[in-house]
């Protein structure tokens, strides 16, 4: 029986379709969106400046939330571009599309320029200070993905802004205030996460720590038990001081906020048993994720907070 001429044609455009299929698959991957979860601080204004209820506001941020996942997807592209060959050695990193070679870095970086530059656009579409204040996120993260992670404290902290600004961006988004104490309370809660992943690297990779990241030499698990022991009593306490402070009861009309505490208290114990018991602490997002006490915890917070906070205005 004669094969069909377009048998041949046929077979290499299947094989052409697959392999751009596994192309975007891989894309989406180093993306993370599993890591979008964070670009969440940016609702904080919103929610605790009352305007849930203002359709308009809840548009505007969500766009928010949108380019910031965009510009956070950009910043994990480059950084493992830049870090491809020190990933290829790690026992969890290896598996990275970059880093195992499933994804090239010319794809990688031609598809951050294309994602970044709307995202960009669109964030000075919706305001100037948006604008400057997501272009200096996606600055500050692209130089941690260069120089800034090498240098010792500076690393944790640059991670740190990383989620003030995320907060910065969701305030001015709306126009609205941005509360000094949600600010504290934010740098706080970050470091105290950075803090626990350097941990978590040091402590996996072991001997092999220093060869897979440099800076980490310049920490210990003593040294970064010190610093979180430092940052947990600083977060907890800021949260006390804001939930009960005489400013926080004014503004929302009560103080029952202070009903709250028992949350971040129980939050952050629980994933200081995960860091230290479980070996936890890695990647936060997953750890919220995958940890149904620390997810309930912090759903449980979440709606307590709206209910008191909301309560004023009939919601």
């Amino acid at each position: 029986m004669a094969r069909s001429p377009l048998t041949h044609v046929d077979a290499g455009r299947v094989d052409h379709a697959q392999a751009d299929h596994s192309t975007a698959i891989q894309l989406l991957i180093s993306l993370r969106p599993g890591q979008w979860t964070k670009n969440l601080f940016v609702f904080a204004a919103l929610i605790f400046a009352r305007r849930l209820h203002d359709p308009d506001a809840v548009l505007l941020v969500t766009a928010a939330f949108v380019i910031f996942c965009v510009l956070s997807g950009v910043v994990y592209l480059l950084n493992d571009v830049v870090d491809r060959e020190s990933d290829a050695g790690h026992p969890v990193k290896a598996r990275r599309p970059i880093a195992s070679g499933a994804l090239g870095t010319r794809t990688a970086l031609t598809a951050a320029l294309l994602l970044c530059a709307p995202a960009l656009a669109a964030a000075w579409w919706i305001g100037p200070i948006f604008g400057l204040v997501a272009t200096s996120y996606l600055a500050l993260l692209g130089l941690y993905s260069g120089p800034l992670k090498h240098i010792v404290i500076i690393d944790v902290l640059t991670i740190a802004i990383g989620f003030v600004l995320r907060v910065v961006a969701g305030a001015v988004v709306i126009d609205v205030p941005v509360s000094h104490w949600l600010l504290v309370c934010t740098i706080l809660l970050a470091l105290f996460l950075a803090l626990s992943k350097r941990r978590h690297e040091l402590v996996l990779l072991a001997d092999a720590a220093t060869g897979h990241r440099p800076i980490l030499q310049e920490y210990s698990p003593y040294l970064l038990d010190q610093m979180i022991g430092v940052v947990t009593a600083s977060t907890l306490m800021a949260y006390v001081l804001y939930a009960t402070s005489a400013e926080t009861a004014e503004r929302f009309g009560t103080s029952l906020l202070g009903l709250t505490i028992p949350f971040p208290l129980y939050g952050i114990f629980r994933y200081l048993y995960l860091v230290h018991q479980k070996e936890g602490g890695g990647s936060p997002s997953e750890l919220l994720l995958t940890d149904r006490p620390l997810l309930l915890c912090v759903a449980l917070w979440g709606l307590t907070v709206a209910v008191i906070i909301y309560r004023p205005l009939g919601i």
